[in-house]
């Protein structure tokens, strides 16, 4: 026999279930952004405005940004994206390649000419080609392009430099990958694998005599501090990728997502310019810190890139897409 406290009891049961299934319905939807971008360059102000457009929209998404390779470590990004580990990352072209070797060629030193030609590329319908690929076959959705940088090489101690034989022998710090190693090949040196938050002591140590990277992450991490010459190699223009696990991607509402990528985009472009700016003036900025800024001939390195990347080396490229590049 149902009494009058059964009632009662079981209208408070439901009441809290309906409380309780608000709560849930409320919850955000967690994206942490996982980069070994050091917390003062570019790439990491610009995933510091991506969250504060997201946080400012109030949309249901609780982002968190994580520089240094803090949250994973550097080259472990894509696996946790794609076992459902992690939401964002920052992946690059040579972390494609290696899931899709077809498009190692993006990865080949002296591919683009400049900045204008690496935004036609990834602006234009080869880019649009490129994200569906990498959607199809790895599962991780591209929001946005940023320019990471034109790639230098810096030493610890100065030597002359004209081309890549006065390079033989130093032990240069460079991301682990075949693709990065074969970079290496055209600057003539003997690359050494090792993530960025271990660069500078290695640097100071002499665990490595040098290093490459964009001059505003050079500056970033304070690698000026342990280095005493700067070659302008000019060797890669690197494009880096707002990229999110499709399983994420999936779980935003079609507001969600497009919120996302016009955030993504917008804050993308910022960084381009910060960057673009920076890389003006910071050559005039390094040198007055002391050190020397050595401008030399590229054609003995881009002769030794057009050596490297031949036969076994680049087999698995598609030869067409690096045309359109070529032809953009």
């Amino acid at each position: 026999m149902t009494t009058r406290r059964d009632i009662i009891k079981g209208a408070w049961a439901g009441a809290m279930l309906g409380s309780a299934g608000q709560v849930l319905a409320q919850a955000p939807v967690q994206i942490r952004v996982s980069t070994a971008a050091p917390p003062t360059d570019f790439l990491a102000k610009a995933l510091d405005a991506f969250k504060a457009d997201i946080d400012g929209a109030s949309a249901g998404i609780a982002m968190s940004v994580h520089t240094a390779s803090t949250l994973f470590k550097q080259g472990t990004e894509v696996q946790a994206l794609q076992r459902g580990n992690l939401e964002m990352s920052t992946m690059t072209t040579f972390e494609v390649a290696q899931q899709m070797p077809e498009l190692g060629f993006f990865n080949r030193g002296y591919l683009f000419k400049d900045h204008a030609h690496l935004r036609r590329v990834f602006d234009g319908p080869l880019g649009e080609d490129y994200r569906k690929a990498v959607a199809e076959k790895m599962g991780i959705e591209i929001l946005a392009t940023h320019y990471l940088g034109t790639r230098q090489v810096s030493l610890r101690t100065k030597r002359a430099v004209k081309g890549p034989a006065d390079l033989a022998g130093v032990k240069l710090r460079m991301p682990a990958g075949p693709e990065w190693l074969l970079l290496g090949r055209t600057l003539g040196v003997s690359p050494l694998p090792l993530g960025m938050p271990e660069l500078y002591l290695a640097l100071k140590t002499g665990t490595v005599d040098g290093q490459e990277n964009p001059l505003s992450i050079f500056n970033a991490a304070k690698l000026y501090e342990v280095s005493e010459q700067v070659v302008l190699t000019s060797h890669m223009l690197q494009p880096v990728f707002f990229a999110i696990a499709k399983p994420a991607w999936a779980k935003l509402s079609a507001a969600q997502q497009t919120l996302l990528q016009n955030a993504a985009r917008k804050a993308a472009k910022a960084g381009d310019d910060g960057r673009l700016a920076d890389e003006a003036s910071i050559i005039g900025a390094i040198k007055q810190r002391g050190l020397s800024v050595d401008t030399i001939d590229l054609a003995p390195f881009r002769a030794a890139a057009d050596k490297a990347y031949v036969g076994d080396a680049v087999k698995a490229w598609d030869m067409a897409w690096l045309k359109r590049v070529a032809e953009a």
